[in-house]
């Protein structure tokens, strides 16, 4: 097993254990936001806990947001893959929840999509032009790449399910489908709180970020659907990752 992801699994696993008893225990709960609320404190879990494994940094060089994975592609080529995985997972077993998830009203879109995620990257790409590789993380290697491109792809497909898909359209069943897409925005830039300023210290600048990408995502989910959402998370977080500029 790749060393990164042998340190990440004992510091996940025992909560992801209690959160999947959770979700047996509450089998029975007809509420549909009783399992999306475990599902997001299992999503901050798995995220979290990449930090202290080593599979990610995020910081602030010279007031630029940067993030960087671990040079280990195999490691993140399991996690991409776990990922895709547990989405699947999720879509099988909550059929309640999959009812909600409207994928794309058309092929077109996703275009649209990756245009989203040019446009939510864009402020920190701009910001770190001119900025050395050294203060933002530094250079990233071609040959991690596809790994680079699986686990962003895998992790936001799986991000973007929970709070496009489930958390989203359920909320659009209780109010208008620009509230439900702020509140959607709104919750998941809050559920990097803990990131932000106790794991990393990278503070406000990942919260704003985080919204500013959320809501474009939201809207994108309004608009046409999870899959357009999906491509800007992943084309975003790939371009930040990827050492550009």
């Amino acid at each position: 097993m790749p060393a990164a992801l042998s340190a990440y699994l004992p510091i996940a696993a025992p909560g992801l254990v209690l959160l999947v008893a959770c979700l047996a225990a509450g089998r029975r709960v007809r509420e549909p936001l009783w399992p999306v609320l475990v599902l997001v404190l299992a999503f901050i879990l798995v995220r979290d806990a990449m930090t202290p494994a080593g599979l990610w940094r995020l910081g602030t060089g010279q007031g630029v947001l940067w993030i960087r994975f671990a040079e280990d592609p195999w490691s993140l080529a399991a996690l991409g893959a776990g990922a895709l995985a547990a989405t699947a997972a999720m879509l099988a077993l909550l059929p309640d929840l999959r009812r909600l998830v409207r994928w794309c009203a058309r092929p077109g879109p996703l275009a649209a999509g990756a245009a989203g995620g040019v446009l939510a990257a864009a402020p920190l790409l701009l910001a770190a032009a001119g900025t050395p590789p050294e203060a933002r993380g530094g250079e990233v290697a071609a040959a991690l790449l596809p790994a680079l491109l699986l686990v962003c792809a895998g992790g936001n497909l799986a991000e973007e399910v929970l709070f496009r898909g489930f958390l989203q359209g359920r909320l659009e069943q209780e109010t208008s489908p620009l509230r439900a897409a702020l509140a959607s925005a709104l919750l998941f830039a809050a559920c990097h709180s803990f990131l932000a300023s106790v794991v990393t210290g990278a503070g406000w600048p990942l919260l704003a970020f985080t919204f500013y990408e959320g809501l474009i995502c939201a809207l994108l989910r309004m608009r046409w659907g999870v899959a357009p959402a999906a491509v800007a998370h992943t084309v975003a977080i790939l371009l930040l990752a990827g050492g550009l500029p």
